[in-house]
C-alpha cells in the first residue's frame, strides 16, 4: 500500500485554519475544535483507518505550518508495526515545515515494533528561526511476551539550514537483545525534542531520564521505561525542568 496524506495550516483573522487537509487511508486526519485555553490553536488527530504499517507499505505525511499558525497534531492510538504478505519491510516518512513565529506540537502515540516486523521511519523537520516545536517518539519493543522486530528510525531537524538534531536508532538486533546492557533491559525508549524558547545551561537528569541542551539550540529528553505510561511520566517530569517550556507551555 502507498499513501500520501497532507496538511497545510495557516494563520487567518486571529486563528489557525486548515487550508489543505488530505487524508489517504490508512493516514486519516481528523480536525477538532480549538481548545478553550487557546482559541488560536488548531488541533488535528491522526487516526489509522486500517492496520498499518504492514510489510510492503510506503506511507508519507507532509505538514506545512504557515507563519504564526499554531497546530497540535496528535495520535489517538498506538501504532503497530506489523509483518505483511509482501517481501521487504514498511517505510513511513513524515516531512514537516514550520514557518516564522509558528508553533507545532507533533505528538504521535507509541509505536509498537511487533515480532517479525521490519520498519523504517524517518522524520524530517525544517524550522524558521523563531518557530517553536515539541515532538516526541515513544518506541515499545514488542508486545507483551514477544521480542521486537527490526526498526530503523531517523530524526533530522534543521533550523535555517543548521542541524539541531540528526540521530538514527536501530532496534531488533538479536545479538543485543540478550544483553542487559542493551537499553538496560527496558522495553520502552522515549525521546522528546523541545525547541521552545530558553534552554537550560546544563543537563538535568533523574532516574532513567535526562534533559540535555543541544549545541545549536533546542533540548532533547530521553527516557528508558518499563512501559509507555512510565515513559510519559518521565517526559513530563523532564519538561518541568526546561526553562522555556515552564514559562510558556503550549498546553
Amino acid at each position: 500500500m502507498k499513501a500520501h496524506a497532507r496538511l497545510v495550516a495557516e494563520w487567518r483573522d486571529g486563528r489557525t485554519v486548515l487550508r489543505e487537509l488530505r487524508s489517504v487511508s490508512p493516514l486519516t486526519l481528523v480536525p477538532r475544535h480549538a481548545s478553550v485555553g487557546d482559541p488560536g490553536e488548531c488541533v488535528v488527530h491522526m487516526v489509522n483507518s486500517a492496520s498499518a504499517p504492514l510489510g510492503g507499505d510506503e506511507l508519507r505525511l507532509s505538514v506545512r505550518v504557515g507563519p504564526r499558525a499554531r497546530l497540535r497534531l496528535s495520535g489517538v492510538a498506538a501504532i503497530l508495526a506489523l509483518p505483511g504478505p509482501h517481501a521487504g519491510g514498511s517505510v513511513s516518512t513524515v516531512d514537516i515545515e514550520v514557518g516564522f513565529g509558528a508553533v507545532l506540537e507533533y505528538l504521535p502515540e507509541p509505536t509498537v515494533v511487533t515480532a517479525r516486523a521490519r520498519h523504517t521511519a524517518e522524520l524530517i523537520m525544517s524550522l524558521s528561526p523563531d518557530a517553536r516545536l515539541r515532538t516526541r517518539e515513544v518506541l515499545v519493543l514488542g508486545r507483551v511476551g514477544e521480542p521486537p522486530g527490526r526498526l530503523r528510525t531517523t530524526q533530522r531537524v534543521v533550523r535555517c539550514g543548521v542541524p539541531l538534531l540528526h540521530q538514527t536508532l536501530k532496534i531488533g538486533d538479536p545479538s543485543l537483545e540478550n544483553s542487559i546492557a542493551h537499553l538496560a533491559g527496558r522495553r520502552v525508549l522515549a525521546t522528546e525534542l523541545l525547541v521552545w524558547g530558553e534552554d537550560g545551561a546544563e543537563p538535568v537528569s533523574g532516574d532513567w531520564w535526562s534533559l540535555t541542551p543541544l549545541a545549536a539550540g533546542g533540548s532533547l529528553i530521553v527516557s528508558l521505561a518499563a512501559d509507555a505510561i512510565g515513559a510519559e511520566r518521565d517526559l513530563a517530569r523532564a519538561r518541568g525542568h526546561h526553562p522555556g517550556w515552564a514559562s510558556t507551555p503550549f498546553t
